[in-house]
């Protein structure tokens, strides 16, 4: 009975809700990495892998340059958006707009916007190398599924593709998944699963964007069968 209440919560907000979130649909990578999916090279930036994943979380998001909120015209939801309305220069930092917000010291220029924090030396430089390479819509996967931790695997698949829409004071749906135990009742309903799967009883997610790689939904099957643990 647990279970069913929870869910049949979550699908209540969800219907009720589709307008409050929508994602722009990611325009499908183009592997120009000459890698192949797999094979990740430590000496380059890939899109999918690195970079994403930092714009997801600071900057995609409802209110700012996601989320449906395009703020000043700059719209950060797919590798194409990025690089026009980022203005992204390939192999030059220096002449490109999204480098030159997030390294700004000028309070009134930087983004993220104060009071939210910055992004880090680590993240900058990533997104510096991506585009000093090209920055290609280039991708690659390393799949470990002897590991779904929700420290290491879980929570940062939900951060990079699910708190864009599901955090701050009006989350889409009503819904919040931006902690552990925030995201627990999901888990154990089979909502939090069954909807990145796309079953046909719930509702697809991420919502209007490109189904997770199955890598990722079979580390969150295994993290929930597995008793969904804060591990």
């Amino acid at each position: 009975m647990k279970k069913r209440r929870y869910f049949l919560v979550f699908m209540a907000f969800l219907l009720g809700s589709f307008q409050s979130c929508r994602h722009e649909p990611i325009v499908p990578f183009d592997d120009t990495s000459g890698n192949g999916s797999g094979a990740c090279s430590p000496d380059s930036a890939y899109f999918n892998r690195d970079v994403m994943p930092i714009i997801q979380l600071n900057c995609s998001v409802t209110g700012c340059h996601g989320g449906g909120s395009a703020a000043n015209g700059v719209d950060l939801t797919s590798y194409q958006s990025i690089m026009n309305s980022a203005d992204v220069d390939p192999f030059n930092p220096a002449n490109s707009i999204l480098y030159e917000v997030i390294t700004a010291t000028d309070p009134n220029k930087i983004m993220p916007v104060p009071p939210s924090a910055p992004l880090s030396n680590t993240e900058i430089a990533i997104i510096a190398k991506w585009i000093n390479q090209g920055a290609q819509n280039n991708l690659c996967s390393e799949c470990d599924d002897t590991l779904f931790t929700f420290s290491d695997v879980v929570n940062p698949i939900i951060q990079d593709n699910c708190v864009g829409c599901h955090s701050g004071s009006n989350p889409s749906a009503g819904i919040l998944l931006t902690t552990y135990d925030e995201i627990l009742p999901y888990a154990n309903s089979g909502a939090l699963f069954g909807s990145i799967d796309h079953e046909a009883s719930y509702v697809e997610m991420p919502y209007l964007a490109p189904k997770l790689s199955n890598c990722d939904v079979n580390q969150v099957r295994l993290w929930v069968d597995n008793g969904a643990l804060n591990d």
